[in-house]
């Protein structure tokens, strides 16, 4: 990425090392987890009369 200079005169490296591998995989069994749930609710509830 972009090297940052400061004023003392020392060059960082910014290094993106965040690894957001899985992550879309992990949102999407969560918002699959709970549609089911909420379907499931509804169903009971559906049921029950």
């Amino acid at each position: 990425m972009a090297k940052v200079e400061l004023k003392t005169g020392q060059k960082t490296e910014i290094e993106d090392s965040s690894s957001l591998k899985g992550t879309l995989a992990s949102v999407f069994f969560l918002g699959i987890f709970i549609i089911v749930t909420w379907v499931g609710v509804y169903f009971l509830f559906v049921n029950r009369f």
